[in-house]
């Protein structure tokens, strides 16, 4: 019987605590206040790559895309002995086969 009462009580207590409730006292410009600053636009920041706008950058990837099929096509054409003997004799390391008179 103990617990009912003290179950009771506690009952009792809570619903007496609604009667210490006040009214709370307010600015009458509270609420314009807090919908301005709520709803206030924010300053947008600009990026620093705000001009590599997607056409830009999708011209970029096109022109990437096309100079590299370029070069791997040119790439394929020439063969190795071509871009050595083109290098010895750019550095004149290229033997000379022909025989001359005055040697």
């Amino acid at each position: 019987m103990d617990t009912d009462r003290n179950i009771q009580n506690k009952i009792n207590a809570t619903i007496n605590s609604v009667e210490a409730i006040e009214t709370v006292r307010v600015s009458p410009f509270f609420k314009d206040k807090t919908m301005q600053r709520l709803f206030a636009e924010k300053e947008v920041k600009q990026s620093v790559w705000s001009w590599f706008t997607p056409k830009l950058q999708l011209a970029t990837l096109v022109c990437l895309v096309v100079l590299n099929i370029f070069a791997f096509s040119t790439m394929n054409k020439s063969t190795y002995n071509e871009n050595v003997n083109q290098f010895a004799e750019t550095y004149g390391l290229s033997i000379d086969t022909e025989t001359s008179l005055l040697n």
